[in-house]
């Protein structure tokens, strides 16, 4: 079992930025593939990006640029730091973590909303 734990979300304005941290439980970061995605209301959870265990980081469309995807192993933490936040980006944003038996672990979820 994994636990996960997102912070990091709150209320910033267009054109701002915010940090987010998922905190493993135990060490997994560089065991298999993490990634980010995020939900927005009435919409479907679409991926942000992931890195995988080598390292590897892809990024949706929507945010390549803008955002990126960092680890700390020795905190077992994954970052999601997000730069020029657009309106559209408002979302909960959740942490995944998926293990080589094919189990998926998420997190709790944190909200970033950005508006003036």
């Amino acid at each position: 079992q994994v636990q996960l734990v997102e912070s990091g979300g709150g209320l910033v304005q267009p054109g701002g930025s915010l940090r987010l941290s998922c905190a493993a439980s135990r060490s997994i970061l560089s065991d298999n593939d993490m990634g980010w995605y995020r939900q927005a209301p009435g919409k479907q959870r679409e991926l942000v990006g992931t890195i995988t265990r080598a390292g590897f980081i892809i990024y949706s469309t929507s945010v390549k640029g803008r955002f990126t995807i960092s680890r700390d192993s020795a905190k077992n933490t994954m970052y999601l730091q997000m730069n020029s936040l657009k309106p559209e980006d408002t979302a909960v944003y959740y942490c995944k973590y998926s293990d080589r038996t094919g189990n998926d672990y998420w997190g709790q979820g944190t909200q970033v909303t950005v508006s003036s």
